[in-house]
């Protein structure tokens, strides 16, 4: 019977992922949980042939350059894999792959909610029921803004893109987006394209931000953009904390130019920037678009189908680099 390939899993895995790992693989499981350090994560390659990582792993060229040379594939346990160099692993050799089926959903559920959550108040709503001090009803009380006729602007139209479409179509919205390719008309099922940014901005009452981060989009929703949008406007964000400005968001929320805001993902998150829970006509969420029990064992299944592909000598099915 050939040697199990050895795999190192630098976070605790759902219990159905781990298992179907230990099916194929010689698993070696952080015991901890805790994040490893850069230098914990290069001794950790030693010996290993494969590596299946998280979001907040934080593989740059050096790191990579560092791993050891038994290493020939990185598993991303996410949709997203911009924590991984994936140019500098390609010059080593280094395949790496990412999990993007099963976020899909659930992060298209998160943004509904965010949408809803920022549009009708739900976290001012909901504190002041906390508090006790709910005293009862009038005409003007907690008076938000409905979804339905407005005009929802998607920035990045891939999977999750497409699944807020659909979803956003059935609260009676008007679908409009930018990609970096226009959709076929069965793809785009009358929304309505947008060939550059500066244009969806001027029409998104609602903007929901699906696009990955790079180096174009880091730091998208400046000042200058924001204030493109109508006066109004209602921010979502399920993509990266990074695309977004803060400064210029907070300063839009404090304004009124942005009604408010609905966030799943932050800068140099865990680390919120006070400003945002100290606003009113914030919706905040703590970085939970694919939880759910099919979207998290979905993405190991996914990471775990990448590997078995690769050492079968065969190409990976989603391999980013």
């Amino acid at each position: 019977m050939p040697k199990k390939k050895i795999l190192t899993i630098t976070r605790k895995m759902p219990i159905a992922v781990e298992n179907l790992a230990k099916k194929s693989f010689d698993i070696r499981i952080n015991p901890t949980d805790n994040l490893y350090t850069q230098n914990e994560l290069i001794k950790k390659s030693k010996d290993s042939d494969a590596l299946l990582v998280c979001s907040n792993d934080k593989l740059d060229e050096t790191t990579i350059n560092a791993l050891s040379s038994s290493i020939k594939i990185i598993a991303c346990y996410t949709a997203g894999h911009e924590n991984v160099d994936g140019i500098t692993a390609r010059n080593r050799g280094i395949v790496v792959t990412n999990s993007p089926d099963s976020v899909t959903n659930p992060t298209a559920e998160i943004a509904m909610l965010l949408m809803l959550g920022a549009a009708r108040r739900g976290a001012e709503a909901d504190k002041l029921v906390r508090s006790g001090k709910w005293s009862g009803w009038h005409t003007e009380f907690m008076i938000g803004q409905s979804l339905i006729g407005k005009k929802l602007g998607i920035f990045g139209m891939g999977r999750i893109g497409k699944a807020v479409a659909i979803r956003a179509k059935i609260f009676g919205l008007e679908i409009h987006y930018h990609n970096r390719k226009k959709l076929s008309s069965s793809e785009e099922d009358g929304a309505i394209y947008h060939a550059t940014s500066d244009s969806l901005l001027k029409n998104s009452d609602i903007l929901s931000l699906h696009c990955a981060l790079t180096e174009d989009t880091r730091g998208f929703l400046s000042k200058q953009r924001i204030d493109l949008l109508p006066k109004g406007a209602i921010v979502i964000n399920t993509s990266r904390g990074e695309v977004i400005d803060d400064n210029a968001l907070i300063e839009a929320l404090k304004s009124g130019h942005v009604a408010s805001a609905g966030l799943d993902v932050f800068n140099k998150e865990p680390k919120l920037d006070k400003r945002y829970s100290d606003l009113v006509n914030t919706f905040l969420l703590p970085h939970i678009g694919s939880a759910t029990r099919e979207g998290r064992d979905g993405m190991g299944f996914q990471a775990i189908d990448n590997l078995l592909t690769f050492f079968k000598g065969e190409n990976p099915p989603n391999q980013v680099n």
